[in-house]
């Protein structure tokens, strides 16, 4: 009760009473099955993740055509485990089970080739190959995403432009200029040319950087933040699964790389990567060159060789699949 000069008496703020307390459940309820009928969903329809849940059998042509797939693709590889366990004689005779059956090519592979020096020449080639692509070709491609100064379209559309170069038309210019230098006959070529950049990472990551927030880059530089300071503690820590994707899509280039250790290294069987390791194999064991067929040490070689990047391709998939829904969530 309330009596002259006395305030009415109100209510704590969090109680509510008759039909404000009816009003607060039902808008609580409302919300709470939202995700059971949206109001575009049509009255009386199933939620799209039930529709086929009682019916499974209208997704066996899916499986069929995706297992038909996977044998397709998975069958080569198959064949090359299966070839690696086959005598000479048997090497080539397509039966999925070796019959007889041996382990002996994994002994002597490694009597027969220097294969353990080509893995190491191979790893660390790629490693240097794909950590100096990784890093120039972020930062140019910061810059692009960063900074507004005149011409800047005009220079990146040049950037993009180098793309249709062929790679054939360069190679002549590139190789005078390694050798004018001295560094004909060497590794470094395999790997230098990538602290210029790649035109496609830019292109790559310069989507990525411009889907980040440019609020975060605007307050780091009102606290202070360098320029440098911006690409190294902001953009690249957000960043992190396409730059991890790039690292992987160039060691995975250098790895299989042929044609350029095939220009630059000569005869000198101990600077060998593992595609130019595994060509002289064939050379020396073909018949036509007057080897002895021993195809069973190519495929034994060659399927140690597909290890590492099934590995690597082990650890970088959930980056992928990050990568891609986080372009998602921000398209």
């Amino acid at each position: 009760m309330t009596g002259p000069g006395t305030a009415p008496a109100t209510e704590p703020p969090y109680v509510r009473t008759g039909s404000a307390a009816t009003d607060a459940s039902t808008s609580m309820t409302s919300l709470a099955t939202a995700d059971l009928a949206p109001a575009d969903r049509p009255t009386g329809a199933a939620p799209p993740s039930t529709v086929n849940r009682g019916r499974p059998w209208m997704q066996i042509p899916y499986w069929i055509v995706l297992l038909f797939w996977a044998a397709v693709f998975m069958y080569p590889f198959l064949w090359l485990l299966s070839a690696s366990f086959k005598t000479r004689a048997n090497v080539f005779d397509n039966k999925v089970i070796p019959d007889p059956f041996t382990t002996a090519n994994y002994g002597e592979v490694w009597h027969v080739a220097p294969l353990l020096r080509w893995l190491a020449n191979s790893g660390y080639i790629g490693l240097f190959a794909a950590t100096t692509v990784t890093f120039s070709s972020a930062l140019v491609a910061f810059g692009f995403a960063y900074f507004r100064f005149p011409g800047r379209n005009v220079l990146f559309g040049t950037v993009l432009g180098s793309m249709m170069l062929p790679g054939l038309v360069t190679m002549i210019p590139v190789f005078l200029i390694w050798k004018n230098v001295g560094l004909n006959d060497t590794q470094v070529p395999l790997w230098a040319g990538n602290l210029f950049g790649s035109a496609f990472y830019i292109f790559l990551l310069r989507q990525f950087f411009l889907a980040l927030p440019r609020e975060l880059f605007e307050a780091a530089r009102v606290d202070g933040c360098s320029y440098l300071g911006l690409f190294w503690r902001i953009a690249v820590p957000l960043s992190k699964p396409a730059l991890i994707i790039v690292f992987i899509f160039e060691f995975q280039a250098s790895w299989d790389d042929l044609l350029k250790p095939l220009i630059y290294l000569g005869n000198k069987t101990e600077l060998y990567t593992v595609p130019l390791g595994l060509n002289s194999l064939y050379v020396k064991f073909n018949p036509i060159a007057g080897g002895e067929g021993d195809f069973q040490y190519i495929v034994t070689a060659a399927l140690l060789a597909t290890l590492p990047m099934i590995l690597i391709f082990l650890f970088g998939q959930r980056y992928f699949v990050e990568g891609i829904a986080t372009q998602a969530r921000k398209g």
